[in-house]
């Protein structure tokens, strides 16, 4: 997909984090501590508007997001069916304005996810989601840049 010469670049920002599916939250914060002497750097806790259950893991550079389903209609059971150990789920780069980035995405012809309205994410900033078939079969999610960053 080819942005049309009328329209300004879309820069990403930095990497904010690696979205990493999994069946049982706590057996992966176990597993990451036990292979790679990994810590939780932001303590679980419930996102009931995403439908998950989230962790951070910081690395040098980034963090990974450890997401496991909240009740039944999370949207992560479609992906633990198909991938029942878990696997990696989203990468996530940090934008200036997301509803510019909203709007380049959609004049770009790539499909922005859900109402296409931004909504708050793990970092309480708002995020959106382009649907993988626009981004070479990787879910991307663009997310404002958080404050202290």
């Amino acid at each position: 997909m080819t942005a049309p010469a009328s329209l300004p670049p879309l820069l990403l920002g930095r990497l904010n984090h690696v979205g990493i599916a999994c069946p049982d939250l706590d057996a992966a914060i176990a597993m990451y501590g036990a292979l790679f002497g990994a810590t939780v750097s932001k303590a679980p806790f419930d996102l009931p508007a995403q439908g998950v259950r989230v962790a951070f893991i910081d690395v040098a550079n980034s963090q990974l997001e450890l997401i496991e389903p909240l009740g039944e209609g999370s949207p992560i059971h479609g992906f633990l069916k198909k991938n029942p150990n878990g696997g990696q789920h989203h990468v996530c780069f940090e934008v200036k304005d997301i509803i510019a980035a909203r709007d380049a995405m959609r004049a770009r012809g790539a499909t922005v996810l859900g109402t296409g309205e931004p909504r708050i994410g793990a970092h309480g900033v708002p995020i959106i989601f382009v649907h993988p078939k626009d981004t070479g079969g990787v879910l991307v999610e663009l997310m404002a840049t958080p404050e202290h960053h």
